[in-house]
């Protein structure tokens, strides 16, 4: 059903909040494509200048459905967005939201004008509680509200739609300042907060304080927005804690014109995504309630703590981790590694039994974990991501470079057999930065290459693959099924071997993208085809980038 929204006729009246999922160009256009349910695109929040945000843990459940966020409003500027923004082909019945902040009336103003050629309309983010000098430290004061919408309306000739907090004591004077500053539409509400979650007695987040979302702040949306649709006749977008086709009602008998559904989404991958849309509009047409068994109540966060065994270095930049406990995990999944103080980082297991892990000194945290000593403590969080699943007849054929062996031993493990046992390919830049060897010769055929000859194949891995592939019959290569982890220039030279000699289905791979949350919900580590690595992959199959130049 169409809906009308600031002057467009949109595909459907749903939208996710800024910085949840559409924070990336190729998903915001993936959803486009797969996802008609949501007419309002609503992006991260754009400041002028690149902002790297807080460092992880930044998004923590306290309760099932309930979250702490602090994301730190990472994003690229002002520049960068515009660059990548206009690369989308946003059709008629969409609107792109874009969203800003600044820490100034006239920062606000510059990052408008920059942007206006790709925006349908702004929201103003005058209601963050989590970053400082920003957000809720300007919307919780009418005049600063009244200045910022006013200035930004007098710049710009696209709608302009502030968030505003529900941090204050009455929302409605912040919404009346908005509206007579000329505000086309009013947003509520942003996070709750901002709260404090602990684990094993330390501050999860890094940031300290976050942002609370999920259904635990549902009554105080319906509230807010209830107190809005009392002052104005003007679009209000609602979201707060919204999951199922009840609460989405609820939101409009409040007064919400276009619905928000953010936290809800933790832990759904792409698939569950368009799944759950199409679920919920159903619903909302059929007095059905199917789309809320789709939430992720059963989602965990916790962390659980390990004990290091020993720490053995393979070179001056690698280590391997071994500690005393066994985790349950398949092959292809992954977990983060907490630090309290320090930060977390995922990674994926060498070994299960014991839990053993492979790090590349490349900064902060890992240096950390470069030197842990035995009967250190640290903490894990997990499984996550979608685990592997070959044909049952499948020849097993794994590429690693660098730590990326970490990603594969286990497949090979546990998908190979006596009778066909899997293939690794294992490369590095020379003989003593390989690790791991004669355990995988236990479990697997193994050849070794190294850039500098100094160990096994003289020459790069993908030399030493298209070799063995050149060997094989036409029928045995199409039993092969390829997965390849290590940095992205041998991962492509490898997808270029195997692409050779094999059908692009046969082949999966997994690149190291940020990722922050695990749980497909800031979308840091997007794919160029629209997919979040964290929770549809590490192993994906390669699609064509889905960004289509825009006419």
């Amino acid at each position: 059903m169409p809906f009308s929204f600031l002057g467009k006729t949109l595909s459907g009246n749903f939208t996710v909040p800024s910085g949840i999922v559409t924070t990336a160009p190729s998903i915001i256009q993936r959803v486009i494509r797969d996802i008609p349910e949501i007419g309002v695109l609503t992006t991260k929040s754009i400041g002028l200048e690149p902002r790297l945000g807080n460092r992880e843990p930044v998004y923590s459940q306290f309760a099932p459905g309930c979250f702490v966020n602090a994301v730190g409003l990472t994003n690229p500027g002002a520049e960068a967005s515009l660059k990548s923004l206009g690369q989308l082909y946003v059709p008629e019945d969409r609107f792109l939201l874009v969203s800003i902040f600044g820490g100034s009336v006239d920062e606000f103003v510059a990052v408008a004008k920059i942007l206006e050629p790709v925006a349908d309309g702004f929201e103003l983010n005058l209601s963050c509680p989590h970053a400082s000098g920003y957000g809720m430290a300007m919307g919780q004061d009418p005049k600063i509200v009244y200045e910022i919408v006013a200035a930004v309306k007098h710049a710009v000739a696209k709608p302009v739609i502030p968030k505003l907090t529900p941090n204050v004591a009455n929302i409605a004077d912040i919404g009346q300042a908005a509206l007579d500053a000329g505000a086309d539409g009013l947003c509520a509400i942003n996070t709750v907060g901002p709260g404090y979650t602990e684990a094993h007695g330390a501050p999860v987040l890094s940031n300290g304080v976050g942002g609370m979302s999920g259904k635990g702040v549902l009554p105080t949306a319906l509230k807010c927005i209830r107190e809005l649709r009392a002052i104005t006749d003007k679009p209000i977008i609602g979201c707060g804690g919204l999951s199922s086709a009840a609460d989405v009602k609820a939101a409009n008998h409040a007064g919400a014109s276009i619905v928000g559904i953010g936290s809800a989404l933790s832990g759904m991958d792409t698939e569950d995504l368009q799944h759950y849309f199409t679920t919920l509009n159903h619903d909302l047409h059929n007095q059905g309630n199917q789309a809320e068994s789709q939430i992720r109540y059963d989602l965990t966060m916790d962390y659980q703590a390990v004990t290091v065994a020993t720490n053995d270095a393979v070179c001056d930049d690698i280590t391997v981790v071994t500690f005393h406990e066994k985790i349950n995990i398949q092959a292809g999944e992954y977990v983060f590694i907490w630090i309290p103080g320090v930060g977390e980082k995922p990674f994926s297991c060498l070994t299960d039994s014991p839990l053993r892990l492979a790090v590349i000194n490349v900064g902060a945290f890992t240096e950390a974990c470069y030197q842990l000593e035995p009967g250190a403590t640290v903490y894990w969080r997990g499984p996550y991501g979608t685990p592997v699943m070959p044909p049952e007849d499948a020849d097993i054929v794994c590429v690693a470079g660098g730590t990326g062996l970490a990603a594969v031993y286990q497949i090979a493990r546990d998908f190979g057999t006596n009778e066909q046992p899997a293939h690794i390919f294992a490369g590095a830049r020379t003989a003593n930065r390989l690790y791991f060897v004669e355990e995988c010769k236990d479990i697997a055929q193994v050849t070794t290459a190294t850039d500098d000859g100094s160990s096994g194949y003289q020459g790069r891995v993908t030399d030493a693959l298209a070799t063995y592939l050149s060997e094989l019959s036409s029928e045995a290569r199409k039993k092969l099924w390829f997965y390849n982890c290590g940095p992205a220039p041998m991962i492509h030279a490898a997808e270029a071997v195997q692409r050779e000699f094999c059908e692009q289905k046969q082949i999966f791979s997994a690149i190291d993208y940020t990722t922050k949350c695990g749980v497909g919900i800031c979308g840091a580590c997007a794919s160029p085809d629209g997919r979040r690595i964290c929770i549809d992959g590490p192993f994906i199959s390669q699609e064509s980038p889905i960004i289509e130049a825009s006419s």
